[in-house]
């Protein structure tokens, strides 16, 4: 039985936010060249927030091209040629092999799609990214407030009891640094995103294809983003 299209889009996005954490960690350890150890933490915290952003996402997708549909059904050339000339037998002839119409981009459509979601949308997810990220930090210390040294001690960490405390976090530091990044990651995220809508909305017509494209480009924008969580 197939998932719902907003569950294959979750489960998808979640899989690839665990692959550009893990190769956030590869590239740190990379640059500081120190041995690959993965921690689990950051990689379940991205997919937590993977599972908790992407349906919302889905739903202001389904939204914006509800409202604003990137297509409209218009006269194909052939149609407006036939019916000009009032040739009847060819307009028959071209509607039983459905070329009467086509699908035709509106341009002032994809222009306000792609400036809501890159204002509003860019918005909405960059500071709640920032409160999430920085709020399960604060929830989660580490012990000693050191990484944990390998694989078994990060998940031995995650299934301790309480490993996720909300009554850690002090609100106002995490609003306040949420703050004080909104808008270098805000820019950041116009280097790339505004291509990736405009693609999406041009070229791509459903909704999960669109999520697929997102989430292939979330990768590297993932990497980035890993790398700004691992030092808050």
């Amino acid at each position: 039985m197939a998932l719902p299209p907003i569950a294959s889009a979750t489960l998808q996005s979640a899989v690839l936010a665990a692959t550009s954490n893990v190769l956030a960690q590869c590239l740190t350890a990379y640059q500081t060249d120190r041995p690959l150890v993965f921690d689990l933490v950051p990689i379940f915290q991205f997919v937590l927030f993977a599972f908790l952003n992407v349906p919302p996402n889905f739903l202001w997708q389904e939204f914006l091209e509800s409202t604003f549909p990137a297509y409209h059904v218009s006269p194909t050339h052939a149609a407006v040629t036939s019916a000009a000339a009032k040739d009847e037998k060819e307009l028959d002839r071209e509607a039983r092999e459905g070329k009467l119409v086509e699908p035709k981009l509106n341009v002032a459509n994809t222009a306000i799609k792609l400036a809501l979601d890159q204002t509003i949308g860019a918005a909405a997810n960059t500071f709640l990214f920032s409160l999430f990220i920085h709020s399960i930090q604060a929830a989660m210390p580490r012990p000693l407030g050191a990484p944990l040294s390998n694989p078994d001690k990060s998940l031995q960490y995650l299934l301790t009891r309480g490993a996720i405390d909300y009554s850690k976090v002090n609100w106002t530091h995490v609003v306040a640094n949420s703050r004080r990044e909104f808008f270098p990651i805000l820019a950041a995220g116009w280097k790339l995103w505004p291509f990736v809508s405009f693609i999406n909305f041009v070229f791509v017509k459903t909704i999960e294809g669109r999520n697929l494209v997102g989430s292939v480009a979330g990768v590297a924008w993932g990497i980035y983003m890993s790398l700004v969580a691992s030092q808050a």
